[in-house]
């Protein structure tokens, strides 16, 4: 299965994306902000698979990260999550590289469907 890194500063999102993914059986590594998530990038041993952001997070957000990322690791499937529609205006030119957008309140099946449709 997939090595998925998840940044989320909200812990009960977070958990349930977590289970939800490694029910899966995904390795998810979660982190619970931009520069965590940066930090896990540039150390893993291994590459991750996909990266699954919120878009607002404080310091580096979920926009940032996925640009960074994508210059460490091109191949990296991104899945960006958001509550509120015009913060994706702002990811506008990552359109060609974000897998998948997750709207908030997302679901368990809803994040299922995005990590499979982000890895087929």
């Amino acid at each position: 299965m997939a090595r998925i890194l998840l940044a989320d500063d909200d812990a009960a999102t977070r958990n349930l994306v977590q289970r939800a993914l490694a029910g899966d059986g995904h390795a998810v590594t979660c982190t619970q902000d931009g520069a965590e998530a940066l930090e896990q990038l540039e150390s893993a041993s291994a590459r991750f698979d996909v990266l699954v952001a919120d878009v607002q997070m404080p310091g580096i957000d979920g926009i940032a990260l996925a640009e960074k990322s994508l210059k460490l690791q091109p191949k990296l499937r991104v899945i960006l999550i958001s509550g509120f529609a015009d913060e994706l205006d702002r990811a506008e030119h990552l359109k060609s590289k974000v897998a998948r957008v997750v709207a908030k309140p997302i679901t368990l099946e809803g994040i299922r469907a995005a990590v499979r449709a982000a890895l087929a």
